[in-house]
């Protein structure tokens, strides 16, 4: 994780991209005027996905932070910085996302899109957000709400309402777009739940790194644990790696899970002290790279709802 001192020289690096990159205009540039394509920016991978499956063919989408990364801490590149000041539209997700070093916030500064009427769009509007459980955090929300695959529908929608804001004369089109991907979401929030009812309720209990899966866990009935509750710089240690240990023991848990953008070092380490093996990979801030099993939203959740229900029955 990045120290004081690192974070004082990025953010002035930072502030000095910024500029260069507001003031040079790139000849590679695409704009909506050139291609007819609605030109989108979103803050990461999962948003990208949904918004191009409503976007469909009529939108050119770009993810700020790249597939595998955190999105919890960003640095944009100049080249982010021009496209997020060249979109017609910007999808972030919200619940304290974004929020780290204030990425977000400066640049959309930065790009002239802070603006009351500026097309930037919350894809979680509407979800009743969760917050945390750390002492002295209890005000913040818990950003990883995609994980319930219900507010997946929300995003999907939340997506649709934002470019038919901006391109309303393709509304039919984003219309029958969403229709058909949320019955898809739907059909798969169904089956998730007829899977994971097979699994007796005692042993429903998702030990995770990060504790990411309060949305998942109460929308398919588990009990989630964790050795941290949200990515930050005193993740994975000694104290938390005890407390983890012990409820293992205590639960009796058999089966562990590793997320796949995270560091695998804490969770090695309580395996090893618990006898318990880690039964699988399963995704939370990051689709997978193009090609690979989980590299669209519906596939990381196909993903995550087979690698737990096989891990937590074997």
């Amino acid at each position: 994780m990045k120290k004081k001192g690192f974070l004082l020289i990025a953010a002035s690096i930072f502030s000095v991209l910024l500029l260069s990159a507001c003031s040079d205009e790139k000849s590679s540039s695409t704009s909506a005027s050139e291609d007819g394509k609605v030109q989108v920016v979103t803050t990461y991978s999962i948003v990208y996905d949904i918004v191009k499956n409503v976007g469909g063919d009529l939108v050119e989408v770009h993810s700020l932070a790249p597939v595998g990364s955190n999105p919890h801490e960003y640095d944009p590149l100049p080249e982010d910085v021009q496209k997020t000041t060249d979109a017609d539209a910007v999808f972030y997700n919200g619940l304290n996302l974004e929020a780290g070093n204030s990425w977000f916030n400066k640049l959309m500064e930065t790009a002239g899109k802070d603006g009351e009427d500026a097309p930037v769009f919350l894809m979680s509007k509407g979800v009743e957000a969760k917050h945390l459980t750390t002492k002295g955090k209890e005000d913040e929300e818990d950003p990883h709400a995609w994980l319930d695959i219900r507010n997946g529908i929300k995003y999907a929608e939340n997506a649709r309402d934002g470019l038919i804001k901006v391109d309303p004369d393709n509304k039919n089109v984003y219309e029958k777009n969403a229709e058909e991907y949320i019955a898809e979401l739907q059909k798969l929030h169904d089956e998730a739940i007829e899977q994971f009812n097979e699994i007796p309720e005692n042993e429903r209990v998702l030990v995770t790194s990060e504790g990411a899966f309060k949305y998942f866990s109460e929308a398919y009935g588990f009990q989630a644990e964790y050795i941290w509750e949200i990515n930050q710089e005193n993740q994975g240690t000694p104290e938390q790696i005890t407390r983890i240990v012990d409820i293992i023991n205590e639960k009796g848990i058999t089966g562990l899970f590793l997320e796949t953008s995270i560091d695998p070092r804490s969770m090695n380490s309580v395996s090893d002290e618990t006898n318990v093996p880690i039964m699988g990979k399963v995704f939370t801030d990051s689709l997978a790279k193009p090609g690979e099993d989980g590299d669209t939203y519906i596939s990381m959740m196909e993903w995550n709802i087979k690698t737990i229900k096989e891990g937590l029955t074997q």
